[in-house]
């Protein structure tokens, strides 16, 4: 028996009014990914300070100014495509994560040509190890994952009303879970990070998190409502399964 009595199945028409396309999910999944690795590029390890007024200083991490977007976009996509689809663009997020991880260590493990001064300095901002890179990874996956999780079932909960109540909700569990893991995992016991700054940070981290989902959520707002309208779709997730492994959208 040759390959010619045995052809390749061919592939089975649809119609095109069956796949459903999506204007914008692929823009806003990329703006998602974007900013994530770019507030742990530049962020993340960095803490600053707020003075207060009796001198002290109040510390914070510098990547909560940035990547709390990053939530505020995750909320979009599970209260207009659903769960199923928010995953589908947090395991993006995850893989571009680890690559980035990995081609970071690469690059900082090739030696550097002769005479080129920028090799400490380019290790300091890019040479994260890998307990860094693992705290970041897991705290990301499990506070997304619980944000989303949230924002969908309190859809539920509430008919679709309060989207408000949903998005800050969620942002307190995600964020919450996302400041308490990767702090401590990444920086506790090293010189430069005693235990009170280290727990002054996550406790801001959270805070500040919290604070800016609320600020915007007028913007929230009208994103969500602009989305919904031109997209045409509500998503309610009734039925969806909400394994974080789960492939099925």
């Amino acid at each position: 028996m040759t390959d010619s009595d045995n052809p390749p199945a061919q592939p089975v028409a649809v119609s095109a009014a069956s796949v459903r396309h999506f204007r914008y999910y692929d823009l806003i999944m990329a703006a998602f990914v974007a900013i994530l690795l770019l507030s742990n590029i530049i962020g993340a390890s960095k803490p600053s300070y707020i003075p207060l007024p009796d001198g002290t200083q109040w510390a914070f991490g510098a990547g909560v100014l940035f990547f709390p977007i990053s939530y505020i976009i995750g909320d979009v996509l599970t209260e207009v495509y659903g769960y199923a689809r928010a995953r589908r663009v947090i395991w993006t997020g995850f893989a571009a994560l680890a690559f980035m991880a990995f081609m970071a260590w690469v690059v900082v493990a090739l030696p550097p040509a002769d005479g080129w001064p920028g090799q400490e300095s380019y290790e300091f901002v890019f040479g994260n190890s890998w307990r860094i890179v693992i705290a970041s990874m897991t705290a990301f996956c499990v506070g997304e994952f619980a944000n989303s999780y949230v924002l969908a079932q309190m859809k539920l909960w509430t008919g679709g009303r309060m989207l408000w109540a949903r998005t800050i909700g969620s942002t307190v569990v995600g964020q919450g879970l996302d400041s308490l893991i990767f702090y401590p995992l990444a920086f506790y016991g090293l010189a430069g990070w005693p235990p009170e700054q280290l727990m002054q940070v996550v406790l801001s981290q959270w805070l500040i998190k919290t604070l800016w989902e609320a600020a915007l959520t007028p913007f929230t707002y009208i994103v969500v409502g602009a989305l919904k309208r031109r997209e045409g779709v509500d998503v309610f997730d009734e039925g969806t399964d909400f394994n974080p492994f789960a492939a099925k959208v």
